[in-house]
């Protein structure tokens, strides 16, 4: 498996893994899946805004994808991520989720990023909050029943990591 920066020839992978997610899951609280269009223009975005959008392949065909982008556009937030991670739903229980996410992880700290958010869609979601705490996310809240989705309420989780010093030193930047 390798696992890469996405490019545009990946959108359409990247839109039919989400599309199922919208129509048939709860991490995400979209209810229309994007277009394929619009799915190459918020990869292009996060890039843009100095974010992270990786891929995992083999064999040329998109097991999954996870992204860092910008957790707040105001300027204080500028050492903050937030994360989203999809995948193939045949490539579940692989870890291609946590191969996908350490890449992201170290490419952040790398950068010099100090913080990444999680908002984990669905507190039933235990495959997505299960990795988030094996690679040092730590819960710090819920918002509860703040989405209405395939005819339930649904929270959202908050999680947490430091990355490099954390906010044990002020930033250089």
């Amino acid at each position: 498996m390798d696992i890469i920066p996405a490019r545009p020839h990946h959108a359409a992978a990247i839109q039919k893994i989400y599309a199922w997610h919208v129509l048939h899951g709860t991490a995400t609280f979209e209810t229309e899946p994007p277009s394929e269009s619009e799915m190459l223009n918020r990869v292009k975005d996060v890039q843009q805004r100095g974010g992270f959008w990786l891929v995992a392949q083999e064999d040329e065909q998109v097991l999954g994808y996870c992204y860092l982008a910008p957790y707040r556009p105001r300027y204080a937030y500028r050492f903050t991520l937030e994360d989203s991670i999809y995948l193939d739903r045949e490539q579940t229980g692989r870890g291609v989720g946590r191969a996908l996410l350490q890449k992201a992880i170290a490419l952040a700290e790398a950068a010099g990023f100090r913080q990444i958010i999680a908002i984990v869609g669905d507190s039933a979601n235990q495959g997505s909050l299960g990795l988030h705490r094996a690679l040092g996310f730590e819960h710090t809240g819920v918002m509860k029943s703040v989405g209405f989705k395939h005819g339930r309420w649904l929270d959202t989780v908050v999680m947490q990591r430091s990355l490099g010093v954390g906010d044990s030193q002020p930033p250089e930047r």
